[in-house]
């Protein structure tokens, strides 16, 4: 799945996807590599389905 980190505070944040209805929560421990994400960036992920709702993990950065 692609989309867009719309909010980044110091260690987690949210990416608006393609064809889902609410953002998707991300934790800087599910992205790949050392750097944290930065608003605006495109990713790709995979979602897994938690108690608290749906959890962005294996994030990549494609651009930004």
């Amino acid at each position: 799945m692609e989309g867009i980190v719309k909010r980044w505070l110091t260690s987690y944040g949210f990416i608006e996807a393609k064809g889902m209805d609410k953002e998707i929560f991300v934790h800087q421990s599910e992205v790949k590599g050392d750097k944290p994400l930065k608003e605006g960036q495109k990713v790709k992920f995979d979602v897994k389905e938690e108690s608290r709702g749906p959890k962005a993990v294996n994030v990549e950065v494609i651009e930004g």
